[in-house]
């Protein structure tokens, strides 16, 4: 068997839009004819033949078991191969595309040479011919479909980016499971070809509002209508009150959604027809803006309630800052109309952030939430996002250093070729941007895969830049800055550039010397975590409970008048080490001695012991009076041992090192250890008292050299009484 697939008009195509377009239409149909062979006849020999441009030419070697109806195989293949291709269409020209298809039955001894021209010649005469697919078996599918009423409603959740809620769901309808017509768009372009696409519409509509279920005054159900359907003498709202009023929903709970990749030839009619259906109260959306037909001037005399951005649009919008400023434009637009922006296919973390931070109103897409046969609501992502309008507000303090979230650079010289660096860019999809950096490793600029792009693309661009040096697509004026600049100070910087460079990575230097770049969405992921943990009173270093929490277990002991202990730790010359060493292996013994703490308030404190972190390399201990002596100990052994593995050989042979202290003078500093100042709560009291005799016992204990323990012998807080009983950890009485 022998099928045919021509591009109608294909010269057209390729007089009005250039080798280009056709090129990738060729492309895209030659790779994309095989698979959905395979996809219908799953047994046949699949072989293509050489042709003209425009006809794809397949010459099928079915089993002997197959029986397929060889019009179902040449319709089934035409389908599928123009609803794949009407997408790329819309993106690249603006309209769709028409496919013929023919088709031409051999026998078992077919001789190619002598009988293929009179086969292609039979195929060519019925590809040329409108398609009929009333004969097919296809058709009887359809049809049998659209008697039993067989169509599935999923869900997919719409989220209100502003209020942090689910706000409607958007209904989806799905053939019988297993069949050709499971897919939406099989399922609608067969119908729109045999004529009834209002008849199919209605079983999706009254599928979709039966299994919605319950929901509030205010959300919504988004349903997709066809505009030749809004068109259509039958369609009237009457049957669909009838039908909301009996599930308890309204026609403020109905939005109709009018896909923008369907052409409207006649505006005046539409819009009239329309308006009275907005007159009973039912709202409308427009569909894929950004990827079909209509424009702004379309949607500003319609006025929807809402404007649904297309995917296409959304994909990697956290990396390109014209999508960025297109995105910001339509919501600005959409804003002085009276509409909601509703952003589709959101498929990671960094586009909702992106978006949420544009201002667009809501989201959609895989991320959010995936269509389901019930309705569902948030997901853990959701609890995730942050955008940075938010984390600004909330004046978040982020003090880890941006090295400690760097990653590693890719440099390239100044020499290599844009050719080059476009290769590597294709090759290696996790990169956005190349670092330029000198023979010293010093960044002298900043090549981004947008950028570069945007400059090929131009008129001549290929010939301009595509064999120069990439110092003639790079951005010689970068963000630059260094490993120790608080992660909080090196994200305002980078918001605070010119739109187009506001999601550009940002350099990263130590000494001067490249040592990594840091993209701005990781900047706003890092001040978000924080934000969370702030949130929830804990440190985000260490995740201990924080001030918040250890207040708030101070006052609860204290008003029950329960007796226990308080052991502040603080770490000696440890800012010593932290200029030395740096901050990533600072942090590594803030850690450390979190971990120490953490771990022996467990084993020796009871049930109640808490480990807490107050910031920087202070903690808090609350604990019985039974169990500071042993809690002390381990702390003091475990982190004298362990906190050499902190330095290199030659200091921790040493036991010291050298280094400028505050006063700007170098001397030897002895290795980090930590002092703890233990006192006694055994009744009510003020937050300010702990606070006054915590710096008193503190400042002792860090008088004494080395890992030490000093127990402050006054009276306990909350009584009278001098406690004298208990024997001193090795050392003298306060002061």
């Amino acid at each position: 068997m022998i099928v045919l697939v021509t591009i109608r008009d294909f010269a057209i195509y390729g007089s009005v839009y250039g080798d280009e377009i056709t090129g990738r239409i060729d492309r895209e149909l030659s790779h994309s004819v095989a698979c959905i062979i395979d996809e219908v006849l799953p047994s046949a020999t699949v072989q293509m033949l050489p042709s003209e441009k425009g006809e794809y030419i397949i010459l099928l070697e079915q089993a002997d078991t197959d029986t397929a109806d060889p019009a179902d195989i040449a319709y089934s293949v035409k389908i599928k191969l123009q609803s794949g291709l009407k997408k790329s269409m819309l993106q690249w020209t603006g309209i769709g595309m028409e496919l013929g298809v023919g088709y031409s039955v051999t026998d078992a001894h077919f001789e190619r040479q002598m009988q293929l021209p009179a086969a292609l010649a039979q195929a060519r005469r019925m590809a040329s011919l409108p398609l009929d697919l009333h004969s097919t078996r296809i058709a009887t599918e359809f049809e049998a479909i659209l008697n039993r009423g067989d169509i599935r409603a999923h869900y997919q959740p719409i989220l209100d980016f502003r209020k942090g809620e689910v706000h409607g769901w958007e209904a989806l309808s799905r053939g019988p499971a297993g069949t050709q017509l499971e897919s939406p768009l099989m399922l609608f372009e067969v119908a729109e070809l045999m004529g009834t696409l209002f008849r199919l519409e209605t079983i999706c509509r009254e599928k979709a509002m039966r299994g919605l279920g319950p929901i509030s005054p205010n959300q919504k159900l988004f349903l997709n209508i066809h505009p030749k359907t809004v068109a259509d003498p039958h369609f009237t709202p009457g049957n669909t009150l009838e039908l909301l009023d009996s599930l308890g929903l309204k026609p403020e709970n109905i939005v109709f959604e009018i896909t923008e990749r369907q052409s409207v030839q006649d505006f005046g009619l539409f819009f009239k027809t329309l308006a009275h259906y907005r007159s009973q109260g039912f709202l409308v959306a427009v569909d894929d803006v950004g990827a079909g037909y209509s424009g702004l001037s379309a949607i500003a005399e319609l006025q929807p309630e809402y404007i649904k951005l297309d995917k296409s649009l959304i994909l990697d919008i956290h990396r390109d800052p014209v999508k960025r400023a297109l995105a910001e434009t339509i919501t600005s637009f959409a804003d002085k109309i009276g509409s909601r922006i509703i952003a589709e296919g959101i498929e990671n973390r960094d586009q909702a952030i992106s978006l949420m931070d544009i201002g667009v109103h809501c989201g959609q897409g895989f991320h959010l939430g995936r269509p389901a046969p019930t309705k569902q609501g948030t997901n853990d992502n959701w609890a995730e996002l942050r955008s940075i309008a938010q984390v600004s507000r909330k004046m978040v303090t982020c003090s880890i250093p941006v090295g400690d979230i760097a990653d590693a650079p890719h440099a390239i010289a100044p020499n290599t070729l844009v050719s080059d660096a476009q290769e590597f860019f294709k090759l290696n999809r996790q990169f956005s941007s190349l670092v330029v950096a000198d023979a010293e490793d010093n960044p002298v600029g900043l090549v981004t895969e947008y950028y570069m792009n945007r400059q090929l693309s131009a008129q001549y661009g290929i010939a301009l830049y595509y064999k120069r040096e990439v110092t003639s697509v790079m951005d010689d004026n970068p963000l630059i800055v260094d490993s120790s600049m608080p992660v909080e100070q090196a994200a305002r910087l980078a918001m605070d550039r010119d739109s187009l460079k506001a999601y550009d990575e940002v350099i990263v230097v130590r000494r001067g010397k490249l040592y990594g770049t840091v993209s701005v969405q990781k900047l706003l992921d890092t001040l978000a975590k924080v934000q969370v943990e702030m949130a929830k009173g804990t440190n985000p270093l260490t995740g201990l409970p924080g001030n918040v929490s250890i207040e708030q277990e101070l006052e609860g002991r204290m008003q029950r008048n329960e007796a226990f202990s308080i052991i502040y730790a603080d770490l000696d010359n440890f800012k010593v080490y932290n200029d030395t060493y740096g901050f990533r292996n600072g942090d590594r013994i803030i850690k450390l001695i979190a971990e120490i703490i953490t771990k022996a308030t467990a084993k020796y404190g009871p049930q109640d012991a808490m480990a807490c972190h107050i910031g920087g390399d202070d903690f808090v201990i609350l604990t019985s009076r039974e169990s500071v002596e042993r809690t002390c100990q381990c702390v003091r052994r475990c982190f004298k041992r362990a906190v050499k593995s902190c330095y290199t050989e030659e200091d921790r042979t040493r036991g010291w090192i050298t280094a400028k202290g505050r006063d700007g003078l170098e001397r030897d500093y002895p290795l980090v250890s930590v002092s703890m100042g233990v006192l006694e709560v055994v009744g009510s009291c003020s937050l300010m008292d702990v606070g006054e005799r915590a710096a008193h016992i503190k400042k002792y204990a860090k008088s004494i050299p080395g890992n030490s323990v000093a127990r402050d012998r006054r009276a306990p807080l909350g009584s009278p009484e001098i406690d004298c009983a208990d024997m001193p950890l090795g050392e003298p009485k306060s002061r």
